[in-house]
């Protein structure tokens, strides 16, 4: 019989780090992410705890990773350490480890608790070459609609899903853009299921209001975290 493999003590301390995918390196998959941080924590020899079991993996828990190919200054994930280590220390080693554009934002100890329920919202830029009155005026027509139902592919095929609920702020304003001056939207997402993207949100101002800007959107998240309910505002994760 094949011998019970050895079990691991739990980790002795938590960290929490945030992170940024910047410039061409928000194509980065979250696939691809995981496997560069997990090679950046070997290279900086950071004390990690492992989980039990015959293929023990090293404990790092992520939640709430943007999609691939937008950019993003709040991405969140938490690690389990077999040694208490300096927050501070454990920053500048993985800043040092991996690759320019995947950057260390913060590490703070863990307060306890699930980090994925801390992240109840996010907010958004979203960067379009469309006129500013073509988007004003989309905007407004959408914030005054009820119901805005969209479609998204997934894994178990095509999916309708009403994209309207899950906005809690949408404005638009004159801005230079990759593609020249255009407009910035200023977009606050509920965390709900099913989840609502902006580019769900995108097609339902393209399928209320017709807009459908030249070129890509630039997508940026700006914040995650705890949302306030009284003013809309998205709080910080890592502040207990």
């Amino acid at each position: 019989m094949r011998s019970q493999p050895e079990q691991q003590a739990p980790p002795v301390q938590r960290l929490r780090i945030r992170y940024a995918k910047r410039g061409r390196l928000r194509f980065t998959s979250h696939r691809d992410f995981s496997r560069a941080f997990e090679r950046a924590i070997f290279r900086a020899r950071v004390p990690m705890a492992y989980s039990s079991g015959f293929n023990p993996h090293p404990r790092i828990s992520y939640a709430g990773a943007a999609p691939t190919g937008a950019a993003s200054e709040a991405e969140y994930l938490e690690i389990g350490l077999a040694e208490v280590v300096d927050p501070a220390a454990v920053r500048a080693l993985l800043e040092e480890a991996l690759p320019d554009g995947l950057d260390i934002v913060d590490v703070v100890e863990s307060p306890g608790g699930a980090l994925a329920e801390r992240l109840q919202a996010s907010r958004w830029a979203i960067d379009l070459a469309v006129a500013p009155e073509a988007a004003a005026a989309a905007v407004a027509t959408f914030l005054a609609t009820d119901t805005v139902p969209v479609e998204r592919m997934t894994k178990k095929g095509l999916r309708g899903f009403d994209c309207r609920a899950a906005v809690l702020a949408l404005s638009a304003a004159p801005a230079a853009t990759a593609y020249g001056e255009g407009v910035r939207l200023d977009l606050v997402l509920r965390h709900a299921e099913p989840a609502v993207r902006p580019d769900d949100v995108l097609a339902g101002l393209a399928a209320v209001a017709g807009l459908r800007p030249d070129g890509a959107p630039l997508l940026t998240r700006l914040a995650q975290g705890p949302l306030d309910e009284a003013t809309g505002t998205v709080g910080d994760p890592l502040i207990a």
